[in-house]
């Protein structure tokens, strides 16, 4: 049975996540881009990786240029633009395709997990993963991190030992 801690990303900055070394830890991944309506939603991800990493949250961004080609940028432009107008010091995994036929093997199998509504059909979809490794919940672009909605899942998740 496969679960996240099968996969490795590399980063933005040329290291990698090797989700392993995150067993036992819930994880919030979301597909990103520094350029859609939904970009400020990066001031609530951090808030979530502030809050709730001493609780073992972890929370990873994967920058896409799939929709709407709404991440241009190269790794260092994407990492400035975090950094510089959202404080973001959760890891940025490198630019990747998340959907169709080319999507990466990790959003493949968050589709598979969460099923055909699940398949991100936009920028900022919300993927939390529990504490075994399994899909847990997922959340469309319009559900912000700041909602009642992940709020009150990432608190279980974090909360269920």
């Amino acid at each position: 049975m496969t679960t996240i801690y099968d996969f490795i990303m590399p980063t933005l900055d040329g290291s990698e996540i090797d989700f392993s070394h995150l067993r036992g830890k819930p994880v919030l991944i979301t597909n990103t881009a520094s350029k859609c309506g939904f970009t400020p939603q990066y001031e609530g991800l951090q808030s979530l990786w502030t809050t709730w990493r001493g609780h073992d949250l972890q929370v990873i961004g994967v920058p896409s240029n799939d929709f709407g080609k709404q991440e241009p940028g190269s790794p260092d432009e994407i990492i400035t633009f975090c950094q510089r107008n959202y404080n973001v010091t959760f890891p940025l995994t490198a630019k990747s395709h998340v959907r169709g036929p080319q999507a990466i093997p990790l959003f493949q199998w968050l589709a598979r997990e969460g099923g055909f509504l699940s398949l991100p059909r936009w920028n900022f979809y919300k993927y939390l993963i529990g504490r075994d490794g399994r899909l847990v919940n997922w959340f469309t672009s319009i559900t912000s991190p700041e909602s009642r909605r992940v709020q009150v899942a990432v608190e279980r998740a974090v909360m269920d030992h």
